[in-house]
């Protein structure tokens, strides 16, 4: 987080929240603690808890049990319009009768703003978001992303200490989607608001935050940086989650030093022991392996796994192939090469150091919770 900017922005602690239905725990004994002024995304796949708990947040549901203190407040009990806080939906909701410095200023009527600084403020709020020009226009002589604009100037016209915002550009195409973005960030420096954002795009995720929340099935599997979920994932799920990943599983033996995996009659070492020996899994990023032609001199601390290339795609700044492996898993490479020297349906072997595999639980639900 940029220790520079400003803080403005409120706290935020969830402390043992559940939410259930019945039977059913959309949210199951969470906390999470938000820092002013901190741009915290809660990232997972779909029905995982992440909505829910923006909505606790900002008071559209209520809790089954824990505690929430917003800004040092408890605000359990405390109805959504007495919270003070921002809210943008994917959806915009704008007044479709309304032009677009009406609609921005209609938080401040109900506050009961006076005409001059209401003016002030609206013009401040267009003019952050790039839509000052636009201010007598209609919603529906707007684009998608100029609306979500004018949705995003709303929410902040009224300098609220916390901003919600529940996947708000998933309606739009990626090149506006990634331009919107980067606005997202730059209006975060210049407010010093907290910003609590939802959102199933890993890469979306990896852009915008300070620290990221993983959620699944209604839990929360690790809270950290972009670089501490892709570097070092503390689960399989969180390792599959955050982008692209080679899982090897197979009968696991460890001298107390290393630890070896029997991966379809091919043995593969990592230079450490798993706490689990039973069933330790090696995830591998994409980056992380090397792919060559059978018989090419074997590299010192070199592990090698045979294969087929299955899939290979041309990206422009490189190339990435999938492999399928003798057990039928399937291993992913990235090479910012673009010589193209493989095709599909060559035998191939992945090579990779032990110490760039990460060692982790296995967990069959990992494999089933990721869309």
């Amino acid at each position: 987080m940029n220790g520079l900017r400003e803080q403005r922005g409120a706290a935020i602690e969830l402390s043992r929240v559940s939410k259930a239905y019945g039977s059913f725990k959309a949210l199951d004994d969470i906390s999470l603690q938000i820092q002013p002024g901190e741009f915290m995304t809660l990232l997972g796949p779909s029905g995982s808890g992440k909505t829910t708990t923006l909505n606790v947040v900002a008071g559209f549901t209520e809790v089954s049990s824990g505690t929430l203190q917003i800004g040092g407040s408890n605000v359990v009990g405390v109805p959504a319009h007495k919270r003070n806080i921002g809210v943008v939906f994917q959806h915009y909701a704008l007044f479709p009768h309304m032009t677009v410095g009406r609609n921005v200023a209609y938080p401040l009527r109900l506050r009961g703003v006076g005409k001059a600084e209401l003016e002030t403020r609206v013009r401040r709020a267009l003019d952050m978001v790039k839509m000052a020009d636009f201010a007598y226009r209609y919603p529906s002589e707007l684009s998608g992303g100029q609306q979500q604009r004018v949705a995003l100037a709303r929410s902040i016209v009224f300098d609220p200490p916390l901003l919600l915002m529940d996947e708000p550009l998933g309606a739009l195409d990626k090149k506006l989607r990634e331009w919107l973005q980067l606005e997202i960030k730059r209006i975060h420096r210049e407010l010093g608001t907290t910003f609590v954002y939802v959102t199933h795009d890993q890469e979306e995720a990896l852009v915008l935050s300070d620290r990221i929340a993983v959620f699944n099935r209604g839990r929360i599997e690790q809270i950290g940086t972009g670089h501490d979920l892709y570097d070092a994932p503390e689960t399989l799920f969180v390792g599959r989650f955050i982008g692209d990943s080679t899982v090897l599983r197979g009968a696991a033996r460890s001298d107390g030093s290393s630890t070896a995996l029997d991966v379809a009659g091919e043995t593969v070492t990592v230079p450490r022991r798993h706490r689990d020996t039973d069933r330790p899994v090696m995830l591998l990023r994409p980056e992380k392996l090397v792919m060559r032609k059978p018989g090419v001199d074997r590299s010192d601390n070199e592990n090698r796994l045979s294969g087929t290339v299955s899939e290979a795609i041309y990206l422009g700044s490189g190339s990435k192939y999938e492999v399928l492996l003798r057990d039928g898993s399937t291993g992913i490479v990235r090479s910012s090469l673009t010589d193209q020297s493989f095709a599909i349906g060559d035998a191939v072997e992945l090579c990779f150091r032990g110490a760039d595999a990460k060692l982790l639980a296995d967990d069959s639900t990992a494999d089933t919770t990721l869309t």
